[in-house]
């Protein structure tokens, strides 16, 4: 499941909502790529530390969590930084998803 944010310039972001499968296999890369450096780095330094102590497994594990809550993090950021739904299908799914609330 995709949405469409677009903001007040025009630019518009195609985000899937849901598990990041390029988060699961590839770490802090995807939000590196997003151009989301405060949480590449956040994951990376995360994943370093807990990998350290647990030799890896613990790398691992967090691997998984940020698998499972990156995409609503990125899109709640979008938001903030004055990114809306572009059409009603997006806002109906960010509402059922519990991203935004059904009177923002």
């Amino acid at each position: 499941m995709k949405v469409l944010l677009k903001n007040s310039g025009g630019l518009t972001k195609q985000v899937k909502v849901g598990f990041s499968w390029t988060t699961f296999f590839f770490g802090f890369l995807p939000a590196l790529f997003r151009g989301d450096l405060k949480w590449a780095v956040i994951m990376l330094i995360i994943e370093s530390v807990l990998g350290s102590f647990t030799l890896g497994i613990g790398a691992f594990v967090a691997g998984i969590v940020f698998s499972f809550v990156y995409n609503k993090i990125y899109i709640k950021e979008l938001i903030e930084k004055g990114y809306q739904p572009a059409n009603d299908e997006s806002r109906a799914l960010l509402e059922n998803n519990l991203i935004i609330s059904k009177t923002a």
